[in-house]
């Protein structure tokens, strides 16, 4: 398939152009290719240079991923390991897509929601946590214990223990999902209405903050919690143009 064509698809898709996010962010292709063809796409969390290469010993030729070129340090020289990671991708015709905030908050694909099906509740999630306009998490109402809760969250997350604050009541009422770095908006998830909020990591403030006001967090990992929506968005992508495509995990542990 032709890079440009698939590449105009997912702006459309994910609305890459109007949503807002991040001024590093940069949403949408980040690095064209010689050959200008996807024949095997990899999804991943990061585009770090370890991944680049595996992306290419794998022979794909599109690397999707959720935390782009310039995501960690902005814009900067190419020179030293940004531009070895831009000669490895360009050497073996690597193109790199990135979508970050509208990926977290898509119904359909974003971290958010697929996190929260992976929970297997009966649950009608809702958009919420507007970022500048744009819901970036979901939320619902429910009635489970959280150690049932932690229980699933577990297994969501592929056998990681999250790392829980049980600063709020046993029975979970109101959850609230904001994967990734969202654990400073404990104070705002009170102000909501949640009594248990999943994301990935927080100041460790954040903590104590929650006990105080009274809220169950649950610390999923950045890097776990966001591996939903790369390959929610690859596996959709093959069901709809018949590319294949491979999941590189390269986890941070955080």
């Amino acid at each position: 398939m032709k890079l440009l064509q698939l590449t105009t698809y997912l702006d459309d898709l994910l609305q890459t152009a109007t949503l807002p996010d991040y001024p590093d962010a940069l949403n949408g292709l980040q690095l064209e290719s010689q050959r200008g063809t996807v024949t095997k796409i990899a999804a991943a969390v990061d585009s770090c240079l370890p991944v680049i290469q595996q992306a290419v010993a794998r022979g794909c030729d599109l690397l999707l991923v959720h935390h782009g070129m310039f995501w960690a340090n902005g814009m900067q020289p190419l020179t030293g390991a940004p531009f070895q990671k831009a000669r490895t991708a360009i050497e073996n015709n690597l193109a790199i897509y990135s979508v970050h905030l509208p990926l977290d908050g898509h119904l359909e694909f974003g971290n958010g929601i697929v996190l929260a099906q992976a929970l297997g509740l009966e649950a009608a999630w809702e958009p919420f946590y507007p970022y500048k306009n744009f819901n970036i998490g979901v939320r619902a109402a429910v009635n489970l214990s959280r150690a049932d809760l932690t229980t699933r969250l577990s297994s969501a997350l592929g056998g990681i223990k999250p790392h829980l604050c049980a600063g709020g009541p046993e029975s979970v009422s109101q959850i609230g999902i904001v994967t990734g770095g969202a654990g400073s908006e404990v104070a705002a998830m009170k102000a909501a209405g949640i009594d248990t909020f999943i994301t990935g990591e927080g100041p460790h403030w954040s903590y104590t903050l929650a006990e105080e006001l009274g809220i169950n967090v649950f610390y999923g990992g950045h890097y776990a919690t966001e591996t939903f929506g790369v390959k929610a968005l690859a596996a959709h992508l093959h069901a709809k143009f018949g590319i294949p495509w491979e999941f590189i995990d390269h986890p941070s542990g955080l």
